[in-house]
């Protein structure tokens, strides 16, 4: 066992026990060289098994867990190439800033992160999360098939070391209100909208017309309930998972944000067989194509059953070209460096 490895296994299982009692849920490719990949042991026969700690954020009943994290383990594990897959869900092995430095230092073998959380250690990648970076969830798979995101996957593991082995989308976010719904930028003046508090969702406030109120997700239906804020913008399934319908009278359906969602890889990928790395990216790819398509099904039965009752006033008609446009253009002038560069290679791949 590799010095790293030992390391690894003293802190899950330090880690591991106190989290299972106190776990919290939380709401939200180019090619290269065997050698710069890490295949230098190509061909190699499996001697023995590889426990992979896999961990997230999310509530065991979530489509990021359901049909992204335990459809990767059953995929490994059906290709029995000597790696099994421990999932640790519900922030067990900490919150993400923290899992993201363990990932990095390799404490944490495998993870599944928000883009703008992955910007703490490297900035570009927040740009994912960008308003309308994405048209919908078939342009985010496009960009990620084509050329172009390797200035997004290739800059990331150079400047960490860390492996993207898939992207799947989480859902669109939407914008809900009290009193006005939201059809226009125009409609955000003077209404107290919450944005998460990472720099790129506030740039994204600035992008919509928005001015950002800044609250805590675990504090958010406590200020919509006593009116600290007029609205807010969430994923269906948080918005469910959090019962604004009864703090707020109208979903407008912006889309006006991807929830994205990185499954990455610590430098244990470099030690892997070049078997044990086509099993993990095509169970990655299994998971990509199932969250999305659980993703769908659930946000399809959800607002079936809004439209047929009483809780929300749903707003269809947003002019989603109009927020597009006036994004597009205040992110064409503020991204700078990389970060342009990124967004750039992303709008290339639309439509």
């Amino acid at each position: 066992m590799t010095a790293t490895r030992a390391r690894r296994s003293t802190w899950i299982a330090l880690a591991a026990a106190p989290a299972l009692v106190l776990a919290a849920c939380s709401s939200g490719d180019g090619g290269s060289t065997d050698e710069e990949s890490g295949t230098a042991d190509a061909g190699m026969e499996t001697t023995e098994t590889i426990e992979i700690t896999l961990a997230h954020s999310y509530t065991e009943d979530q489509p990021q867990h359901r049909c992204g994290a335990q459809v990767i383990a059953d995929e490994v594990e059906a290709a029995d190439v000597g790696l099994t897959i421990e999932i640790f869900p519900a922030s067990q092995l900490g919150g993400d800033a923290d899992r993201i430095a363990s990932v990095v230092s390799g404490d944490i073998d495998m993870d599944i992160q928000g883009a703008s959380a992955l910007g703490a250690v490297y900035e570009p990648i927040s740009v994912m999360d960008a308003a309308f970076g994405f048209d919908d969830p078939d342009h985010l798979a496009a960009f990620m098939a084509s050329d172009e995101s390797s200035v997004l996957v290739d800059g990331f593991a150079e400047a960490t070391g860390v492996q993207t082995l898939g992207v799947w989308s989480a859902g669109a976010r939407h914008f809900t209100t009290v009193d006005t719904p939201i059809r226009t930028p125009e409609d955000l003046d003077g209404v107290r909208m919450r944005f998460p508090g990472s720099p790129q969702y506030l740039l994204n406030a600035e992008a919509l017309g928005a001015t950002a109120t800044e609250v805590a997700y675990e504090e958010l239906y406590l200020a919509l309930q006593n009116g600290t804020v007029d609205g807010q913008e969430n994923p269906i399934t948080n918005i469910v998972a959090q019962n604004f319908a009864e703090v707020q009278d109208y979903l407008s359906l912006s889309a006006h944000q991807l929830n994205t969602n990185l499954v990455i890889m610590s430098p244990i990928w470099q030690e892997l067989s070049a078997e044990q790395q086509e099993a993990l990216t095509s169970a990655v790819e299994m998971a990509v194509t199932e969250v999305t398509a659980c993703v769908a099904e659930d946000e399809e039965v959800t607002l079936e059953e809004w439209r047929n009752g009483d809780e929300w006033e749903i707003v269809d008609d947003v002019d989603r070209d109009a927020f597009s446009e006036k994004a597009e253009a205040f992110f064409m002038e503020t991204f700078t460096g990389e970060s342009l560069e990124v967004y750039e290679a992303m709008r290339a791949t639309a439509g």
